[in-house]
């Protein structure tokens, strides 16, 4: 789970932005609607057994399935795990970054174009979305277009959600 410095972080499955029943519709829209996102078992299957694959092959140092809250939480968490920065390169919409769709996974690897070729090789759909910053770098979350969220921010808003939740 923890991301270490200087890797390739690389999505895992496909994503359609699926927003129904998500936290990120509950939390910014302020409403539940729509069913949750569908399974696919093949797919889950597939997906994961790759994953597993490349895991035990050594050629993924931090791993995380995509799930509650998208990609972007996923990501955040395991930045904020390693202590470690992320710049993302993938231009993308709210959908891409908070849906939650399954048979998901983020990778972080050092060797890119052999797991996109692996992955390619499976019928697996992966795309490379960012890296994550080497140790001299000050840590924050940084996507196209967005100023940079220091890791202290993202740790002190991930940290305050429970007692919140709970009133104290």
């Amino acid at each position: 789970l923890a991301l270490p410095p200087g890797t390739t972080l690389i999505l895992i499955g496909d994503t359609h932005g699926h927003l129904g029943q998500s936290l990120w519709l509950r939390e910014v829209g302020g409403h539940e609607a729509g069913p949750p996102p569908p399974v696919d078992l093949q797919s889950e299957r597939r997906n994961g057994t790759f994953v597993r694959t490349q895991i035990l092959a050594r050629h993924v140092q931090a791993c995380h399935d995509v799930s509650d809250g998208g990609l972007l939480v996923a990501i955040t968490e395991m930045a904020l795990a390693g202590n470690v920065g992320v710049t993302l390169t993938k231009h993308a919409d709210h959908y891409f970054w908070f849906g939650e769709d399954q048979s998901r996974y983020i990778l972080a690897v050092t060797d890119p174009e052999a797991l996109l070729e692996a992955a390619f090789t499976a019928s697996v759909s992966a795309q490379v979305i960012g890296t994550s910053t080497p140790p001299s770098a000050t840590p924050g979350l940084t996507l196209p277009g967005v100023p940079t969220i220091s890791l202290a921010q993202l740790r002190d808003a991930h940290e305050a959600f429970f007692p919140a939740w709970m009133g104290s």
